[in-house]
């Protein structure tokens, strides 16, 4: 799925060091979900992924730069099975995972979370 302009002007206003991070993660998304909805929402600063274009109830995860760090959020994380313990916070559903660099976002748990994030959703709504 190419980037559209708010896609771009989202990336370009974040943290040069952090850009490449942003770009890996939306691109991990993508590539496991091609038939993804992706949100832009530049007033709040986050870029967000589901299967329909409801926010709170159709969407699986989002990507929130930060000034020192990416929040990888999980609308539904904590009904998911993090065994490698990646996920924080204590919400009564969201979790997020604070990333620094492309390498974080290649591993097999990350992986193994998006995939189980966008099927809880697929599940919840059929």
């Amino acid at each position: 799925m190419p980037m559209d302009s708010e896609s771009e002007q989202l990336w370009e206003n974040v943290a040069p060091d952090l850009q490449p991070l942003c770009r890996k993660l939306r691109e991990l998304v993508v590539g496991l979900d091609p038939q993804c909805t992706e949100i832009v929402w530049l007033k709040q600063g986050i870029a967000s992924y589901g299967v329909g274009p409801k926010k709170m109830s159709e969407h699986y995860v989002y990507i929130a730069p930060k000034s020192q760090h990416v929040n990888f959020g999980f609308y539904y994380g904590a009904s998911l099975d993090d065994p490698a313990g990646l996920m924080e916070g204590s919400g009564k559903q969201m979790r997020h995972i604070k990333l620094r660099n492309p390498a974080e976002a290649q591993s097999a748990p990350m992986e193994a979370l998006i995939v189980k994030a966008i099927a809880e959703r697929k599940q919840a709504l059929s």
